[in-house]
C-alpha cells in the first residue's frame, strides 16, 4: 500500500485540515503543493477536481476532492485513534459542527476578519472596514453557537479529539490573529480553553501555516 498525496497549498485552511486528520492518525502522506492562485494551478488539476479548488486527494489509485470526504477516509481507511464517534448522536453532533464551520464560520472568520484585517495591509491595499464590521455579528454568532454545542467539552464535540476540532482549528488560527477575533474569542472562555489546548497539539504545530 502506498502513501497518500494530498495536493493543495499549505496556506490553505482546507489543506491543513487535512493535514491534521494524516497528521492526528500518524499516516505517512506526501504533499504536492498546488497554489490554485497561480493562474488556476497545474493545467492537468481540473483532472482531479472538476472545480478548480484545494485539496485535492488520492492514495492508490483511489481519488477524492472535498475535504470533508477526504478526513473521513482517513479516519476509517487507515489505523490509529478514531476521530469520529460510534454513537449516532455523538457523530451526528460532529457532522453538525463540520456543517456550521463550512456554511457560516469559514467566510466570516477568514474572507471577513483575517483577510481584510490581516491580509489586506500585508498585500498593500487598505482593509474594507465595513466588511469587517459587518462579519462581528456573523462571527459572534458562529462562536456562541459552537460553544452552546459542546456541552462539556474539553472538545467541541465532546470528551474526545475528532474532525470538528481538526475542522475548526485552521480557521481559528488565522481568526484570532485579527485583533476583532482574539478579543471575540476572549469573550467565549470555553472556546478559549479549548483553542489554548488545541493550539499546542503537535499536529498544528507540524501544519504550521506560513501566513502565521
Amino acid at each position: 500500500m502506498s502513501d497518500p498525496i494530498l495536493f493543495g497549498a499549505t496556506y490553505s485552511v482546507y489543506v491543513r485540515i487535512a493535514r491534521l486528520a494524516l497528521a492526528e492518525k500518524a499516516v505517512a502522506y506526501r504533499l504536492v503543493e498546488v497554489d490554485i492562485f497561480a493562474e488556476g494551478g497545474p493545467p492537468d488539476y481540473a483532472d482531479r477536481h472538476p472545480f478548480g479548488r484545494i485539496p485535492a486527494f488520492e492514495h492508490d489509485g483511489f481519488r477524492l476532492y472535498e475535504t470533508g470526504a477526504i478526513t473521513r477516509y482517513v479516519d476509517e481507511a487507515f489505523p490509529g485513534p478514531a476521530l469520529q464517534p460510534a454513537e449516532p448522536k455523538a457523530r451526528a453532533r460532529v457532522n453538525q459542527i463540520l456543517s456550521l464551520l463550512d456554511s457560516y464560520a469559514y467566510r466570516t472568520l477568514i474572507w471577513d476578519l483575517f483577510i481584510e484585517r490581516v491580509r489586506a495591509p500585508a498585500q498593500g491595499r487598505a482593509p474594507d472596514e465595513s466588511r469587517i464590521a459587518a462579519a462581528l455579528p456573523r462571527a459572534e454568532t458562529c462562536l456562541t453557537a459552537l460553544e452552546d454545542l459542546m456541552a462539556d467539552g474539553p472538545f467541541l464535540a465532546g470528551q474526545r479529539l475528532s474532525l470538528a476540532d481538526l475542522h475548526a482549528a485552521p480557521m481559528f488560527a488565522y481568526a484570532v490573529l485579527a485583533p476583532e477575533g482574539a478579543d471575540l474569542l476572549l469573550r467565549h472562555g470555553k472556546l478559549a480553553r479549548w483553542w489554548r489546548e488545541m493550539a499546542d497539539r503537535p499536529s498544528l504545530a507540524a501544519t504550521r501555516s506560513p501566513l502565521e
